[in-house]
């Protein structure tokens, strides 16, 4: 897959892996549009990179999914790579009754949202001659940690979908990757942090992005980056050890 002269949306551009994909993609010559709830996060990261595109829009919404693709194919219509990045992840004490509102919010954000984008995006993405869907899961897709049980369910049923989804397409020029990464130094999870802006630790970003772009320049459609391909080889044989060393609610 070629990393330069691309038209890219990146769902979740605003922090992140996300973010650190979009400077990556924008210095190696790439037009870089990124989606997010949060305008001012938009704003402050357009007035620092005013090359970068910005878009507003929040993909648990499904009206707003389909403005977006609509826009899109208005004002973008090269557009030839479709990033879904944009994640959420929760805890639950299954212990007791869950809130389905959080479970919904999640599920919506994880898996509907990646699924409902992709089908709209294929339409416009067939005719490129160089065109991808790209889905960021998680080595949770292999070995769950109980204390985030929906996130892990959402991440492993991406991982089924993107198997679907590229055997669909095998015989268009789309090609679907699913990059799988290990823990990375992001705000994610910070639902379950007193200090909302504080980190959990892992990979750098910009290390990780160096590993996912090398992937798709080197067309590895299942790409499980550092830690997460231990998971991946090893699977339930460590899901007892790995969840003893996570202390639950």
């Amino acid at each position: 897959m070629k990393i330069t002269g691309n038209t890219i949306l990146i769902t979740g551009g605003t922090s992140g892996i996300g973010l650190s994909l979009a400077e990556k993609l924008l210095a190696q010559g790439n037009k870089v549009i990124i989606t997010g709830r949060r305008a001012n996060r938009l704003n402050d990261i357009k007035a620092r990179l005013p090359e970068i595109i910005i878009k507003e829009s929040d993909v648990a919404d499904a009206g707003q999914r389909v403005e977006l693709k609509d826009w899109i194919s208005k004002n973008h219509p090269d557009m030839n790579m479709l990033i879904n990045n944009a994640g959420v992840q929760l805890v639950f004490d299954l212990k007791t009754p869950i809130d389905p509102d959080r479970v919904h919010s999640e599920t919506e954000t994880n898996f509907v949202a990646p699924v409902h984008l992709s089908t709209l995006f294929v339409p416009l993405l067939t005719d490129k001659a160089d065109s991808a869907i790209i889905n960021v899961t998680s080595g949770l897709v292999f070995v769950p940690v109980a204390l985030m049980p929906v996130y892990c369910a959402t991440k492993a049923a991406m991982h089924s979908f993107t198997l679907s989804l590229r055997y669909q397409l095998k015989d268009t020029a789309i090609k679907v990757f699913e990059i799988i990464p290990p823990q990375v130094d992001t705000e994610l999870g910070h639902d379950r942090r007193a200090d909302k802006n504080k980190s959990h630790g892992g990979m750098p970003p910009d290390e990780f992005v160096g590993h996912f772009i090398s992937a798709i320049q080197s067309d590895e459609l299942e790409a499980a980056i550092g830690a997460a391909e231990g998971l991946r080889q090893q699977r339930e044989t460590i899901f007892e050890r790995f969840n003893d060393s996570v202390v639950l609610i």
